[in-house]
């Protein structure tokens, strides 16, 4: 284990100086007491023993010589988490990297940060199959592999006479009575499994789909069902059919995966399949929603602090049936943190921001569009509500005047990014009108300087730009390689 204590990386900007000296002569005006000097202070860590090959948690302990309570954060939040208590939870092997912070108070200035290097040597990655549906001959059905570190899995047919595997989704086509062999892949594991393949029933008609997915396809306007699962009825699947919800957009083929144009988009629509063999045409399978994930990356340029900008990597989904957005999860960097590489090899930290909590519609240039944000803490407390500074609901874009929401009592420390969504048209690239809407706030310790937090806004869209004078730079969003699964699989 190691300690270091890091110097606070922070360049000063105009439009910084400016809210906090507006915050002292407001609080003057109101009466308050006036600014005194502040005290200094530091924090330390207390000695503890390195966690034993195979332990998973740690409790660490931090003080500072004003008394003042201190924050835990993890640095490292793909290695280890960290509650307010100190109890570290390590989630991969690795070196956990925890950080104690003191922020402050009208008596003391905030404490130079210190770190604690833990390293954890946990149970190697896993790859494992958690779904492996029973099969006869002719029969349809999807296998589920995962990766614990989360990496893509690859399928294959160890047994190409007995049975086919779509190497992407999981499909399993059983072809002959005898045991199916099926293999996975993901970075350097590999796991496998059998399926005893059944004989066929008396021939009769197939059974309703199961597992159907609609998503984006890859050419504008279309959309692509696909198939998780079909009982073949004792004879082989000869075709598909798929319709829809309003009535009006048809397509078939022979493949499990039909391809279908849906012009506008296919806002408003929801579809189904059936199957046919030799035997004649099953039931319909339920419609199902046009559910599609993309991958999106908001950059805000940040004078200041170059090379580092403030950048936001995440994912979403979009519902194009109802056009709804969900699931907004990503990580902010912090670029007052970190070397001088720049993003993506940068040692910046990084802010896992999961609670999508809040979502407005917009029609900037015309488009059907919505702004959608995320937060790091599972509430929108993030900037100074208060009017005297500006403040509306506690986290509004452009308000508060980048003060931490609570001033001048405790910090929560909560940070978030706001997007632009395109329902119609997801991955075309944004006008510069669409882009000034693209916002940030960053409260959490790495992003403060003293009772300021990061900001990144267009003066454009909300009046003024963030408090290191950063601004929104671009976003670029693409579809995700990551299919979503049919809720009935």
């Amino acid at each position: 284990m190691s300690v270091v204590v890091e110097p606070p990386r922070v360049r000063w900007a105009c439009p910084l100086w400016g809210a906090l000296l507006a915050a002292i002569v407001l609080a003057a005006c109101e009466g308050e007491k006036a600014a005194v000097l502040a005290e200094p202070q530091t924090t330390a860590f207390e000695p503890v023993a390195a966690p034993a090959a195979g332990q998973s948690t740690i409790v660490v302990s931090a003080t500072a010589s004003s008394g003042l309570a201190v924050r835990f954060r993890s640095l490292t939040p793909s290695v280890c988490t960290v509650d307010a208590g100190g109890l570290v939870t390590g989630l991969s092997s690795g070196i956990c990297t925890i950080a104690a912070d003191q922020s402050g108070d009208d008596r003391f200035a905030p404490a130079p940060r210190v770190t604690l290097d833990i390293d954890f040597t946990l149970t190697a990655e896993t790859l494992a199959f958690t779904r492996v549906p029973a099969l006869a001959v002719f029969d349809r059905g999807t296998v589920v592999a995962v990766h614990s570190a989360g990496a893509d899995v690859l399928y294959a047919s160890d047994s190409p006479s007995v049975c086919v595997v779509d190497a992407e989704s999981g499909l399993v086509e059983a072809l002959t009575l005898g045991t199916c062999a099926v293999s996975c892949a993901a970075g350097t594991l590999r796991a496998a499994t059998t399926i005893a393949v059944a004989e066929a029933s008396i021939p009769t008609v197939p059974g309703t789909p199961t597992g159907i997915a609609a998503f984006a396809g890859a050419a504008r306007d279309t959309v692509v069902v696909r198939v998780g699962g079909t009982a073949a009825g004792g004879s082989r699947i000869v075709g598909y059919a798929v319709d829809s919800s309003p009535a009006g957009l048809v397509a078939d083929g022979t493949s499990p995966s039909v391809t279908v144009v849906c012009p506008g988009g296919c806002a408003g629509y929801s579809f189904r399949v059936v199957a046919a063999n030799l035997v004649g045409t099953g039931l319909p399978s339920v419609f199902v929603h046009v559910r599609t994930r993309y991958d999106v990356v908001a950059t805000f340029y940040e004078p200041d602090t170059q090379p580092n900008n403030s950048v936001f990597v995440g994912s979403y989904v979009l519902d194009g049936t109802t056009g709804t957005v969900s699931e907004l999860r990503g990580r902010l960097s912090e670029s007052m943190t970190g070397g001088d590489t720049p993003y993506p090899a940068d040692t910046m930290t990084w802010l896992p921001l999961d609670n999508q909590l809040s979502s407005l519609p917009t029609a900037v240039d015309g488009a059907d569009a919505v702004l959608v944000t995320t937060f790091l803490l599972n509430t929108t407390n993030t900037l100074s509500p208060a009017p005297r500074f500006g403040g509306i609901d506690g986290w509004s874009p452009g308000t508060g005047m980048a003060l931490h929401y609570g001033y001048p009592g405790d910090n929560p420390g909560n940070a978030y990014t706001r997007i632009f969504v395109d329902r119609r048209n997801p991955t075309a690239s944004p006008t510069p009108a669409q882009i000034a809407w693209l916002a940030y706030a960053d409260c959490a310790p790495g992003g403060m300087m003293g009772a300021t937090c990061m900001t990144g806004t267009s003066e454009a869209a909300y009046g003024t730009v963030g408090s290191m004078s950063g601004y929104p730079l671009s976003q670029t969003t693409n579809q995700s390689k990551t299919v979503l699964q049919g809720d009935d699989l």
